[in-house]
């Protein structure tokens, strides 16, 4: 992956188109802000990071959960071939859907519902990104993760949480690795810190 390629892209995208509310004016900060039911927008130095830690390329097909803003999600389309994205909420999903098509990206799938346990119906997926935090990684993300894949996703509790860097192998032997401590919303369904 062209890391200088994706931090110009960071650097020109207008944070700002994808916030509407009141914190709309604290877009260029590097802080996650709200973004209405109970969500939030990453910082952008996070959003790079994870990106980075994908090692994406334009044969990769991608599964995200959380769609969210679609900030994270312009990113994940402008360097790979598809982009399954999965919401929960309709209202965040409809608008990250009418952001990104207006900027010009066919190349994303919009799926709303819960993403806990993925999507068997496009599986497998070469990379897999986690925007909300878990208490454990889901078994079922890590089968529908292709060989030779990489999931990035936070683990921990409602205080703090991991970054895991999950790769697999081309014979699907799994390794996990610590990257930074952070701070995410809490996953659904059943891998939820609070199930």
């Amino acid at each position: 992956m062209n890391h200088q390629a994706l931090i110009d892209f960071v650097q020109k995208l207008d944070r700002s188109k994808f916030i509407d509310n009141e914190f709309k004016t604290y877009a260029y900060v590097d802080s996650p802000l709200p973004i209405g039911y109970g969500q939030t927008i990453s910082q952008p130095s996070l959003v790079l990071k994870m990106t980075m830690l994908l090692n994406l390329n334009k044969n990769c097909k991608v599964l995200e959960i959380g769609t969210g803003s679609g900030y994270q999600t312009a990113l994940l389309a402008k360097f790979s071939k598809h982009v399954y994205t999965i919401e929960l909420i309709p209202e965040l999903s409809n608008k990250a859907k009418e952001r990104l098509e207006k900027m010009g990206f066919k190349n994303i799938t919009y799926l709303i519902g819960d993403g806990s346990i993925g999507n068997i119906e496009y599986a497998p997926y070469d990379r897999i990104i986690v925007t909300a935090a878990a208490k454990e990684i889901p078994n079922e993300l890590l089968e529908q993760l292709n060989n030779d894949g990489i999931m990035i996703i936070p683990i921990g509790n409602s205080e703090l949480q991991t970054l895991k860097l999950v790769k697999k192998d081309k014979d699907g032997k799994i390794n996990i690795e610590d990257i930074i401590d952070v701070r995410f919303v809490e996953f659904k369904g059943r891998y939820g810190w609070n199930k």
